[in-house]
């Protein structure tokens, strides 16, 4: 099949959506099909992480540049400017897709440019989990365009809910296809070396990932115990401020998907404290594919990406996290088990798989096209 994929955000930047369509570029590259992404990118020309290598033979179509917009309680790098989205709709016509699989569809830019413009069939992703009266308010007026969407998906029932209620004209028409990870890139790598039970957060440094409380909870833990803080945002300065006294604590800033790899494999424990807002939590399932254990808040979308197979505890209070955290770092046959049972649930999560349930979608659609 011919198929564009389709992303709203800038894939120079880190984030969960990018992450999703970046591997199932590669998935879906791996079972013969051609694939184009089409999103906004920073820098001169088409950045090394983004070029057909990278993406296993995928082609990259740089159709904009990225800018900050807050969203949800984050920063997204979007590009809702008219060229960019003129440069989406020139794109997908010339690239002649049989599929045009658009991720958070109704995103100012690329993707709302696919929905409105671009050629059918349409497949529509839903990520977004929790809503505002702004967010309801844009859904039911741009949601008069969601007609042009073949077939919908969410990545949880919680993104699911989230579109069914903010987006007009999509009824009960959502369906259920969860991110996934691609196993063998985080399964293979050479672990960090640490000489230290070491704990790692990877996030964006932002109120609702929880940074905070796991700051707080770490000054209950041992001496001993280190931790590396991957990644950075608004929050950093003020955070390396208040904790920045504390040599146990490395602030990594951001790092390359190698150095990313690594350090999840590296640390004992992966802790997740965000305070909500998280429709799955692939984080959960990286750290799981790497043979780490994993402890996060007890949030829908983490008990779902979880299944099970990582140590949940109250969100926000860091006296539970410091001792589900003290738990798993010195309790040997507690963190063997939750490595065993992480390193199933990542499994069965595979990009593979994932890739498969949208290539079946992919299937009917082109089908249905086909008999009309």
């Amino acid at each position: 099949m011919r198929i564009a994929l389709v992303c709203p955000y800038s894939c120079t930047k880190p984030g969960g959506v990018q992450t999703q369509v970046l591997g199932l570029a590669r998935a879906l590259r791996s079972r013969g099909d051609e694939v184009a992404v089409v999103a906004p990118a920073e820098g001169a020309g088409i950045p090394s992480q983004l070029d057909s290598a990278a993406l296993e033979g995928a082609v990259f179509i740089k159709v904009g540049a990225g800018t900050p917009i807050s969203v949800n309680g984050s920063r997204a790098p979007i590009s809702p400017w008219p060229a960019t989205m003129s440069r989406t709709v020139s794109a997908l016509r010339a690239f002649v897709p049989e599929i045009v699989h658009v991720h958070e569809p109704l995103v100012p830019g690329p993707s709302l440019a696919a929905v409105v413009s671009g050629p059918r069939p349409i497949v529509g992703t839903f990520h977004r989990s929790g809503s505002d009266l702004l967010y309801r308010a844009y859904g039911h007026i741009v949601g008069a365009w969601s007609g042009r969407i073949d077939a919908a998906f969410a990545v949880s029932e919680e993104a699911s809910s989230t579109a069914q209620a903010c987006v007009g004209h999509l009824s009960n028409r959502v369906g259920i296809i969860p991110n996934g990870v691609e196993v063998r890139r985080f399964a293979s790598v050479d672990p960090w070396p640490t000489s230290a039970p070491t704990v790692v957060f990877l996030g964006r440094h932002e109120p609702r990932k929880g940074l905070s409380v796991l700051l707080d909870a770490f000054g209950l833990l041992p001496s001993s115990t280190h931790l590396w803080v991957l990644g950075d945002g608004p929050e950093t300065e003020r955070l390396r401020r208040r904790f920045g006294s504390d040599a146990r604590i490395e602030w990594l800033g951001p790092v390359d998907d190698e150095e990313r790899a690594a350090r999840l494999a590296g640390a004992q424990v992966l802790v997740a404290p965000s305070l909500g807002s998280e429709s799955f939590g692939v984080v959960l399932l990286e750290a799981m594919a790497a043979g780490t254990a994993v402890v996060a808040s007890n949030l829908p979308g983490y008990q779902l990406a979880a299944a099970g197979a990582a140590r949940l505890v109250p969100v926000g209070d860091q006296i539970a996290l410091a001792e589900a955290v003290r738990t798993v770092l010195f309790d040997d046959a507690e963190r063997q088990a939750l490595r065993d049972r992480g390193r199933q649930r990542a499994a069965q999560c595979d990009m593979g798989a994932i890739a498969d349930s949208y290539r079946d979608a992919y299937a009917r659609l082109g089908r249905a096209a086909g008999s009309g």
